[in-house]
């Protein structure tokens, strides 16, 4: 998957649970996990975006960290919702599922960049 691709997907992802929380219905408790959910799933693409525009690689290393926490607590907030019963969608294991693999994802790129970054310092890169 290429960064176009991803940066395709992740705003995908962030398009879907907008749409996905605006057919929750509102009280105190879930207003405050769609308001985190709705933070954590847009920050995803713009940080990876961002990332994409890193000044080093380790510009770029911080950033996919960031990327991959993100994805990693939308996932806890869908968890929550869904744990909570607060939320009885078949949608949201559909996030879930997503939200988890945006998470293997963006941890697969970070080791790699780490693992490249740990090379080149040590002459071994290729």
């Amino acid at each position: 998957m290429d960064s176009t691709e991803l940066k395709r997907r992740t705003k995908q992802f962030a398009v879907d649970v907008i749409r996905f929380t605006e057919g929750l219905p509102s009280n105190r408790s879930l207003n405050v996990l769609v308001n985190q959910i709705l933070r954590s799933s847009s920050s995803i693409g713009a940080n990876y975006r961002s990332a994409c525009r890193g000044k080093s690689t380790a510009d770029f290393i911080n950033k996919i960290v960031i990327v991959e926490e993100e994805a990693d607590e939308c996932a806890y907030w869908l968890e929550l919702m869904d744990e909570s019963g607060l939320v009885k969608l078949d949608l949201i294991n559909t996030l879930k599922k997503e939200a988890n693999e945006l998470t293997a994802i963006f941890t697969a790129i970070g080791k790699t960049a780490k693992q490249n970054q740990r090379n080149i310092k040590s002459g071994n890169s290729k």
